[in-house]
């Protein structure tokens, strides 16, 4: 036994050793490092030898060797630092986990207090239970459904209110130009807002092309009116989101679960979405300057859902499980996009807003509104019920009937070549698919074919301009200038000459 405690004192005087020596190491090294008598030595030993410049580096060496201390040491103090504040956090958080604990728990001894008064009551009143919860909260119906409670109240009331519903056909059997006639009359005869017959033209032609448009222009021209006065004119008032600069991601649009109160928080979109999951009727939800927050990111799984070709695979997730009585139309947790709801966007270039990318802008419908409509004597033309699937096959079918030519097809392509030859940009085959939906329905809707490829050119592809330095553009501008009038006729491409003489004009 004297052998193995001889044995382990030496083993472990090993280790010890090793740390004295390390603790002794720093410690004679911090004393060398600030042993100025060793330096003035140095300097003594060696300062009969020094000529004039050589002096001039001795006192650089000394600065140098200060500097690179001070730098050490200021290095270890925001060490220090930094670790004092980050131990200070986690502190924080501990004290405040430890508070919402405490809170919890009175929650729940607050919880089981009422319920025993409750039961109390109950016996005291010869009361049921859901006869006193109706006498002590008059707002329990939102959330509860014969003492059943719901995570989804509004949209399990929308289930209630169209258990028996039946989708109507309103036998519409009007022509796209005769809806842009009757929405503009129906807009000045009950709403006193004034468009052009070629502002509505170019409205209908952007919901046939995509389910996002944006309305863009300078403020009061009627951007937000417009999108208004369709939904009244559909007799389905627009549902309006009023973006906000904290918008940050999806919940903004559809909601969260929070995990709580056990409840979804629903928004007046979500609701508006379920309800038109119900109908054939068509239903618009308004994004009132919706640059005023990034769009990418509160919108961006919808631009990537509705670029979808295959309505079925329209499906945003609400929740990751489903409960059994969760809504209807709510599958799993996953919530069907409606294909008869489209979103009109407003924005306002200034300085309190953000830039719309290429990604927003590529998968939407611009429109320009920057006049005020001339007043006019309109007929008057109620509000009307229209079929989603009939507005949809008028689309359908001008797009089919009326496509672009194929001689205009290859002055697009020309110019296509044209603008990536001098500019350096092209357009992608998303943007020609718009343009096939786009053009042809303006074309239904009474507009001229070239006119429509201009207004389409000119806001869905020289606004790509705006992403260059004008300045270096701006020799090449008259000679695409020159182009367009010798390639689609003098004079046709207006739109898009006007846009490139005020870039001009920006140089």
């Amino acid at each position: 036994m004297q052998t193995y405690l001889r044995f382990l004192y030496e083993f472990l005087m090993q280790f010890f050793i090793g740390i004295k020596t390390i603790v002794f190491g720093i410690v004679n090294g911090v004393k060398e490092i600030f042993n100025i008598s060793s330096y003035i030595k140095i300097i003594n030993f060696y300062k009969d030898d020094f000529n004039g410049p050589e002096w001039v580096f001795v006192v650089i060496a000394i600065i140098l060797l200060i500097v690179l201390v001070l730098a050490i040491f200021l290095i270890i103090f925001f060490l220090i630092k930094k670790y004092l504040r980050f131990r200070k956090t986690l502190v924080e958080q501990e004290d405040l986990l430890e508070e919402v604990a405490t809170l919890n728990n009175e929650v729940s001894s607050l919880v089981k207090e009422k319920e025993s008064i409750l039961a109390m009551k109950v016996s005291h009143l010869g009361l049921k239970p859901s006869e006193l919860d109706e006498e002590d909260d008059d707002t329990s119906n939102d959330n509860t459904s014969n003492g059943e409670e719901y995570r989804f109240p509004k949209l399990h009331s929308i289930d209630e209110a169209y258990l028996n519903y039946k989708i109507k056909n309103y036998n519409n059997n009007f022509t796209l130009p005769e809806l842009v006639e009757n929405f503009r009359n129906f807009a000045a005869s009950h709403l006193k807002l004034y468009y052009k017959t070629e502002m509505i033209r170019l409205f209908i032609s952007a919901l046939a092309s995509t389910k996002l448009v944006i309305l863009q222009g300078i403020s009061g021209t009627g951007k937000t009116s417009l999108a208004y006065a369709w939904g009244k004119f559909l007799k389905h008032d627009s549902c309006v989101a009023s973006v906000q600069p904290s918008w940050r991601d999806r919940t903004e649009l559809f909601g969260y679960f929070n995990e709580f109160t056990k409840k979804f928080n629903e928004t007046e979109v979500l609701k508006e979405m379920y309800l038109a999951g119900y109908t054939d009727d068509v239903y618009t939800v308004i994004l009132d300057e919706m640059n005023i927050s990034r769009v990418e990111y509160y919108f961006a799984e919808m631009l990537s859902i509705l670029e979808m070709p295959n309505k079925d695979e329209w499906i945003v997730e609400l929740v990751s499980a489903s409960w059994k009585n969760d809504p209807k139309n709510i599958i799993d947790g996953k919530l069907k996009i409606p294909p008869n709801m489209w979103y009109i966007g407003t924005i306002n270039n200034d300085d309190s807003t953000f830039m719309v990318t290429d990604k927003v802008y590529d998968r939407a419908m611009p429109l320009d509104i920057n006049d005020k409509g001339q007043v006019f004597e309109p007929k008057d033309v109620p509000a009307q019920d229209i079929n989603y699937t009939y507005l949809d096959k008028l689309f359908q079918e001008a797009i089919n009937d009326n496509q672009i030519s194929q001689e205009t097809l290859d002055k697009i392509e020309i110019m296509d070549d044209y603008v990536i030859k001098h500019f350096r940009i092209a357009f992608g085959n998303r943007i020609v698919a718009h343009m096939k939906k786009f053009v042809p329905v303006y074309v239904a809707c009474g507009g001229e074919e070239v006119d429509g490829v201009d207004y389409f050119l000119a806001r869905k592809v020289l606004r790509k301009f705006e992403q260059l330095n004008v300045s270096y553009i701006r020799d090449e501008i008259d000679g695409y200038i020159e182009f367009l009038d010798k390639t689609f006729g003098k004079g046709k491409m207006k739109e898009c000459e006007e846009y490139l003489l005020r870039l001009k004009k920006l140089t």
